[in-house]
Parts: C-alpha cells; sequence; structure tokens
C-alpha cells in the first residue's frame, strides 16, 4: 500500500481512482464492508482503491482534550489498511484550512482535480466541509456534474446493532474484549517497535518488552491476557499493562508485555499484540512489594484465561 502524507504529495500517476472518506477509526466490520464495497467496484472499473483519512482526527482538532479517546493509532491504521488490500492510503493534516474549506471546493479541488476519482463509497451519516455543510447529497450532485458515481453504505450490524466507533469505544472502556471482537472481527491489536524501558520489571522479576504508544490515550486501559506476534513462529501469550504507568510516575502511553513462557532478547524487533480479555483494570500500587504481588497474581490469572480457552487441565506452565 502506497502512503501519500497530503495533498501536496498527490502525482499525476494518481489521478483515477474509486474512494472512501473518513476517520476509519478503530476499522471495525462497518470499515471493512465499506471497502470491501468499494474494491468491487474498483475491479470493475480496474482502478485502484483509494482511503482518504484525516491527521489529527478531525474531533481531536475541535475537541482538544474533550475528545473521545481513539481506538487505533495511525501506525495501526496503516497496517491494518494494507492487510486489506487497500491500494493507497491518503493522509490529509486536518488543520484550520482545511476546518474552513467549503464542501464543493473540497470536491473540485482534491476529488475531481487532484485524484479524478471515479466512484465514492462512504457511510450513510457522512458529513464533510466547513460547518459540515457536505453530505450525501451534495456528493451525489457533484457527482451528476463531474462525472462520478457516488454510494452510501447502509448500516452494518453485529448482535443486533449497528457496528460503530462508539460501540467499539465503548467495549473497549469497558473491559469487554469479547463484544470488541465480535465489533473488529479480530482481536484488539496494538502494534510498535520493542524499546529499552527503565528495566524496573526485570529487577520486580517479571521482565518486560516495552511499545511506547505516543501522547494519545487509547480507548483500551488496563492489565490484558494477550498473545504476541512476531517474536516466534506461533503467537507467544502473555500478560501486559497498557496505560500511563502510573506507579512508576510515566507520563506517556506505553504498553508492557511479559512474556509467560519466553526469555530472549527482543528489543528493535517490531510485534503485534492482541488483548484478548481484561484482567482488571490499571491502578496505582502504595509500593514496589505490592506491586511486585500483584503482577504475580496477574500472571496466574492470565495462565488460566490460556489454560481454560485451550481446554487444558492445568494453567501454563503450572503442574496438577
Amino acid at each position: 500500500m502506497e502512503l501519500i502524507r497530503g495533498a501536496h504529495n498527490i502525482r499525476p500517476r494518481h489521478r483515477g481512482c474509486v474512494a472512501s472518506i473518513g476517520n476509519f477509526d478503530g476499522l471495525h466490520l462497518g470499515h471493512r464492508a465499506v471497502l470491501d464495497l468499494l474494491k468491487r467496484h474498483g475491479q470493475a472499473l480496474d482502478l485502484p482503491v483509494l482511503v482518504i483519512s484525516f491527521e489529527p482526527l478531525p474531533r481531536e482538532f475541535f475537541l482538544g482534550a474533550q475528545a473521545p479517546v481513539r481506538l487505533s493509532r495511525f501506525r495501526d491504521k496503516v497496517l491494518t489498511l494494507q492487510q486489506w488490500a487497500v491500494d493507497r492510503l491518503l493522509c490529509l493534516p486536518f488543520n484550520q484550512r482545511l476546518a474552513q474549506m467549503q464542501a464543493l471546493d473540497f470536491i473540485e479541488t482534491l476529488l475531481v482535480e487532484a485524484l479524478g476519482v471515479r466512484y465514492l463509497v462512504v457511510g450513510d451519516d457522512f458529513h464533510f466541509g466547513r460547518h459540515r455543510q457536505g453530505n450525501l447529497q451534495t456528493l451525489s450532485e457533484a457527482g451528476q456534474r463531474y462525472g462520478f458515481g457516488t454510494q452510501a453504505m447502509p448500516h452494518f450490524d453485529v448482535a443486533g446493532s449497528r457496528a460503530s466507533s462508539t460501540r467499539l469505544r465503548e467495549a473497549l472502556l469497558q473491559g469487554d474484549m469479547h463484544m470488541a471482537q465480535r465489533l473488529l472481527g479480530r482481536p484488539y491489536r496494538l502494534s510498535g517497535r520493542v524499546i529499552h524501558g527503565d528495566k524496573r520489571g526485570r529487577l520486580l522479576g517479571f521482565p518486560t518488552l516495552n511499545l511506547r504508544l505516543g501522547p494519545q490515550k487509547l480507548a483500551a486501559q488496563g492489565v490484558y491476557a494477550v498473545e504476541v506476534h512476531g517474536v516466534a513462529a506461533y503467537p507467544l501469550p502473555g500478560v501486559a499493562n497498557l496505560g500511563n504507568r502510573p506507579t512508576v510516575d510515566g507520563l506517556q502511553s506505553r504498553l508492557e508485555v511479559h512474556l509467560l513462557d519466553f526469555s530472549g532478547d527482543l528489543y528493535g524487533r517490531q510485534v503485534h499484540v492482541e488483548l484478548l480479555a481484561r484482567l482488571r483494570p490499571e491502578r496505582h500500587f502504595e509500593n514496589q512489594s505490592v506491586l511486585q504481588q500483584q503482577i504475580g497474581h496477574d500472571c496466574l490469572a492470565a495462565r488460566r484465561f490460556f489454560a481454560d480457552r485451550n481446554g487444558a487441565s492445568a494453567p501454563l506452565g503450572l503442574s496438577t
């Protein structure tokens, strides 16, 4: 997949495509349905599939710290779209200029002149342009004028209700990883490169691999049973803390994973961590001794989770 960072990097070879526009935060099954439909149009027209998204997300630009927490980081969005066989991702910086752009100017300068969009698929509640003045009717009328087709994707239901970023966010905030997986069609996943931490986990007897996630708070927070991909030929079980590390006064979101039955140097390795079950919320501990004891309980809880899931007679690594 080709990543185009900003409209100024659109080249003549990018003209002619089928496209969709949106935040695509979380990339749940509703998003997948939109892109599957778009790919069918791309195949029929023999044109590449282009996704247009934004960084920061519009709600983050307008609401700042009051914006809903993110479902996925930009890196994970790129990786998932790549797995979904999207040909190009155009990431537009959402700034004051874009926020004030009239809907018709957006259509004419970007969709028609720069990209030569031949077919557009969006959600049925899609709005765009200054004061959200543009909608599906705006796109449909412009399509008749400029020669591109437009289609709204109807609701995609999961468990009797619409699959949406709002539902996925609520599931993650509540620690309902089963519902999150149903909405995603896969486990909730975070990706990154293993970095050097402060070695506190090793001193406590529970060495961790650390992924720095940046300053953006994510909807998932707490301690989880996880599987780690990218270390061995098969996923490795572990227990992970996702949050701001309140016990050690961490300032950035970080994912710390203790692999249950593995030891080795993983610094610099690119890994994917799937959050399978939340064991408990993140919380502050009065001292390192209490923290060490709790980590032991968390590891045991994770082993029991994997034993139950795998139908084992005893937790992983434990004798009967």
